[in-house]
């Protein structure tokens, strides 16, 4: 990706909120510090940055300068609620989101060149092939709903204690201690990083409630913005939206910090059409039930009007 001279974004007021994400874009491209990476791909990256996103009558965060496929994302999220590890689910639904991780680990420890079409076909058709390859490690879910505990089982030694759900304790209490200062949902399990397919990149959610508006902040260590945050902003939204549903709250504002936020130096065709474009319509999400828990949830429960999207922009992921 070549070196465009530096400058400088201004913010832009009473306009549409996708210039924050394209001015981020922008920003990044043109003043970002070129790395070497774990992927090898390389990246631009800068340090620190805040987003701020409008959650009443409706309103979502869903990128429109390209098609982002938010029933995607919303089939992700739902699964992270389930806890589960293996992408069987996943792919079962035509998500593949997740495949390449233990698609890679499959190549490299067989030596098969399998398509990736064809690993996730066998992953759903082949249960056993699926609990043996598919499996992600304790990975999001298995965090907010199962974190592990252990207990002291004598002579030095630790059993498994029950599992901690951190969702179900956040909901609990925002409806019986709103001004807590400790809804906190939590994946960075440093104790089990080293078991995960991928350390979590949206790693901490905060909610705060002030006048029956429940706002949400999410903070992510490490931030792909081309491909990544897209589905992300539209994730947390969800989040905040679901709990403001299940705790008789109003939603109010998402709050997106990035700590290493980046470009990938193979996007740099995608980045450039990208930021060719202008936002278009307001995307608005309606939840047509209310299910008993957070956990009840189902596609069919989210409807989305007024989204306008620009046509998709594909990219290669570095895994």
């Amino acid at each position: 990706m070549a070196t465009a001279p530096a400058t400088r974004v201004e913010p832009r007021f009473n306009d549409h909120p996708e210039w924050q994400y394209l001015d981020l874009m922008r920003r990044i491209r043109d003043a970002g510090d070129e790395r070497v990476d774990r992927t090898g791909v390389g990246t631009r990256s800068v340090f620190g940055a805040t987003m701020r996103f409008d959650l009443s009558d409706g309103r979502m965060p869903l990128i429109t300068t390209k098609r982002v496929y938010w029933k995607t994302a919303t089939r992700e999220f739902l699964w992270f609620l389930t806890g589960e590890t293996n992408i069987r689910p996943l792919c079962a639904q035509g998500v593949g989101i997740w495949t390449d991780w233990p698609l890679e680990r499959y190549r490299k420890e067989t030596g098969s060149t399998i398509s990736r079409a064809d690993f996730s076909r066998r992953i759903v058709e082949d249960a056993e092939f699926a609990g043996q390859w598919g499996d992600l490690g304790p990975v999001y879910g298995k965090q907010w709903v199962d974190w592990p505990t252990y207990k002291p089982a004598g002579r030095g030694l630790f059993r498994r204690g029950p599992g901690i759900n951190q969702i179900a304790q956040v909901v609990e209490s925002l409806r019986t201690n709103p001004g807590s200062r400790r809804h906190i949902v939590e994946g960075w399990n440093v104790a089990e990083l080293e078991v995960m397919a991928l350390p979590p990149c949206h790693k901490t959610y905060q909610f705060h409630v002030a006048n029956g508006r429940l706002n949400g902040l999410l903070y992510q260590r490490s931030c792909d913005v081309a491909l990544g945050l897209p589905f992300n902003l539209w994730s947390a939204a969800l989040f905040v939206r679901m709990l403001a549903q299940q705790c008789d709250l109003d939603p109010g504002e998402l709050v997106w910090m990035g700590g290493d936020v980046h470009l990938y130096l193979n996007h740099a065709a995608l980045v450039e059409e990208q930021l060719s474009r202008e936002p278009e319509g307001e995307t608005r999400l309606r939840i047509l039930r209310r299910p008993a828990t957070m956990f009840d949830y189902r596609i069919e429960d989210f409807e989305v009007t007024g989204y306008l999207p620009a046509a998709p922009i594909s990219a290669p992921i570095a895994v």
